[in-house]
């Protein structure tokens, strides 16, 4: 058993990693859009997390 440093803290990726299909497929059923969906939203505003959701309220 290993023991984890107390002052690493698991992180939220701030980016979607577009070309992976793993990643992408997460990304879309967490946000609830398709996958084409997905690809138009990073194609318009990037692939920050924050900014894709923005787009997808719209």
């Amino acid at each position: 058993m290993s023991v984890q440093d107390p002052t690493t803290r698991a992180r939220t990726p701030s980016h979607i990693d577009i070309h992976d299909t793993t990643s992408r497929r997460h990304w879309a059923d967490l946000l609830q859009v398709t996958d084409e969906r997905l690809r138009k939203a990073v194609r318009m505003v990037g692939t920050r997390v924050s900014s894709v959701t923005a787009y997808l309220a719209k």
